[in-house]
């Protein structure tokens, strides 16, 4: 006659959170368009046809490396807020994470006059930002 063995005891299953997306920058450049946005110290993004790509936030993320910013001429800068914040167009080569929106690398800053921005079909979803 076959025994039983008496089994030992189990540990508890623990829940497991589900797995978090990994933080993916593109490994190459890409030419990104649209509306820079420097509304107020340390915050500045691009909106382009895609989405609103965070370059700076104040106290949170920041791209590391050292940038030149677009040289607006005056009739490229719409000033909104005190001193000279505000925005304008241009394009530049970036480096992005777009799990997160940010970008993270930035060359080959160019402004451009804002008639270009304004008249791209693929930014009218932020007219109302950028009247």
């Amino acid at each position: 006659m076959a025994t039983s063995r008496p089994t030992a005891p189990q540990p508890p299953v623990q829940p497991q959170s589900p797995p978090q997306p990994i933080a993916q920058t593109s490994t190459s450049f890409e030419t990104r368009c649209g509306w820079f946005s420097n509304p107020t110290p340390g915050n500045i993004s691009l909106y382009d046809a895609d989405r609103e790509w965070i370059i700076g936030v104040q106290g949170g993320h920041q791209v590391a490396t050292d940038w030149d910013w677009p040289n607006f001429a005056p009739d490229q800068w719409v000033v909104t807020n005190v001193g000279s914040y505000g925005y304008g167009c241009a394009c530049m080569d970036v480096r992005t994470n777009p799990a997160t929106g940010t970008i993270n690398d930035i060359r080959n800053v160019r402004a451009q006059a804002i008639a270009i921005c304004q008249q791209d079909p693929a930014l009218n979803r932020w007219a109302n930002l950028f009247p």
